[in-house]
């Protein structure tokens, strides 16, 4: 079995409207589905992406409107790395994130980088990846095609003690230890990496500009053997749930960081053309009968990307 790269990472939000303008305007990505949360149908899922929603380039946002701001901490992810094709691009991307008033960190120790946060706090990063894998890539106003993301790289979490990881990733998951505390995951379709770092001081809390999970792409194949090799070596796994646009397993690594394995299929068309993904509200069908209420209760969004001509 192999995993495929990262399929897609959630977080959270306090601000559908902010969520949206920063990752569909600014930074460029598509909104390839408008949801609701599968657990609680009161609260949207938002996801992003690239122009097909292909997996290792969706990002998603649980919006929870009274949420306070969180903070990372030990047994959180608190970067998240997006590839880029040219030291020109990053360029680009330091110039429009300037203008947008957009919050700068320190290097993370990669050169040809660059580190910032969103409206809530949230670290990203855009960097230049040597890579054969396929740009997954959005097309937007204002942002030329060659500088466009090209689909996540990678996350750093916040980890006191990354050996507990090691055998967990290596034996079990496919990666390979690059430097320590650096992990790879290679010879499936896409590559992605996972970097530990030495936690703060402060304890973690979710909240707004955190991180809820990741998830890793299996194979539609596959899925059920990995649900029951996780049970063997004792990760408490979920069992398998219909997410509608793929199936799901969960369980926490031993650092507590909440992994998730997702298949492939059936894809974010399943209820949407293609040509026009994330323009509606879909619904699960078991919410469908509350339609009226929710559309009533969801904070109303504008897309900015509605004009904007698609290849």
């Amino acid at each position: 079995m192999q995993l495929d790269g990262i399929h897609h990472i959630t977080c959270i939000t306090a601000d559908a409207r902010g969520n949206v303008d920063f990752y569909a305007r600014v930074l460029g990505l598509r909104l390839v589905k408008k949801t609701v949360n599968f657990d609680a149908p009161d609260v949207y899922h938002l996801y992003y992406g690239d122009e097909r929603g292909a997996p290792g380039s969706i990002l998603t946002f649980f919006e929870f409107p009274l949420a306070a701001r969180g903070r990372a901490g030990v047994g959180m992810i608190h970067r998240l790395r997006w590839r880029v094709g040219s030291d020109d691009a990053l360029g680009f991307w330091a110039e429009r994130l300037a203008r947008e008033g957009v919050q700068f960190d320190e290097s993370t120790g990669d050169q040809r980088a660059l580190a910032f946060r969103d409206h809530e706090g949230l670290g990203l990063e855009l960097a230049v990846v040597e890579t054969d894998d396929e740009p997954l890539s959005a097309a937007a106003d204002g942002i030329p095609a060659e500088h466009a993301l090209g689909g996540f790289d990678g996350v750093r979490a916040y980890s006191a003690s990354p050996s507990e990881e090691e055998r967990l990733l290596t034996e079990q998951l496919g990666f390979a230890m690059t430097a320590p505390a650096s992990y790879l995951l290679k010879g499936g379709q896409r590559h992605a990496t996972y970097t530990h770092d030495e936690p703060p001081a402060a304890v973690g809390i979710q909240g707004a500009g955190t991180v809820h999970h990741i998830a890793w792409c299996d194979r539609d194949t596959d899925h059920e053997a990995w649900d029951e090799r996780l049970a063997q070596i004792g990760m408490h796994p979920t069992p398998i749930i219909d997410r509608q646009y793929f199936l799901s397993i969960y369980f926490r690594e031993p650092r507590g960081v909440l992994f998730e394995f997702a298949t492939p299929s059936p894809g974010f068309a399943i209820d949407e053309e293609p040509e026009h993904l994330g323009e509606q509200l879909r619904l699960p069908p078991r919410y469908e009968h509350l339609r009226d209420q929710l559309e009533q209760r969801l904070t109303p969004l504008e897309n900015p990307r509605a004009k904007t001509v698609r290849p």
